[in-house]
């Protein structure tokens, strides 16, 4: 059996989809809500279906992302952030609320939620992978439909 490893085009555009945005690392964290934002206008999801919060870091991600499901339907969310790893131990406690803060909402809330948070050594690395913001999008949208 083979796996097609691209996901075919579908259109979107009754779906509604929040978006929660971490400041920190702004530089990069800007550039991956410009990557998921050009994947959902590929999916035809609607200007008026998408809304956009953002947060101080991406610690912050999970507690926007479950008011965000309680305030108003989604179809999906995502959660950009960009945690750069430091000389302390804080990146592992960031990354680790974060991903499990965010898994929490989706399973909790049965809501898909695109992880587009970057957990880098270096802002260069960060910089090569700003095409997780759509690649993430792409991942929610995909479950997203399966609900409707």
């Amino acid at each position: 059996m083979q796996i097609n490893k691209k996901l075919p085009k579908f259109d979107a555009r009754l779906m509604k989809v929040g978006l929660v945005v971490a400041r920190f690392n702004s530089e990069i964290t800007e550039k991956l809500l410009a990557s998921a934002l050009r994947a959902l206008k590929e999916y035809k999801v609607l200007d008026k279906n998408i809304a956009i919060v953002s947060v101080a870091g991406s610690m912050e991600l999970p507690y926007a992302l479950q008011k965000m499901v309680k305030i108003r339907h989604f179809n999906a969310l995502i959660a950009l952030g960009c945690i750069i790893r430091g000389d302390t131990p804080h990146f592992d406690y960031v990354a680790k609320t974060a991903q499990e803060g965010a898994l929490r909402v989706s399973l909790d809330h049965d809501i898909p939620i695109g992880f587009g948070v970057l957990t880098v050594n270096t802002p260069a690395q960060a910089r090569k992978r700003l095409h997780v913001g759509g690649e993430a999008t792409v991942a929610a949208l995909d479950l997203a439909r399966l609900k409707i």
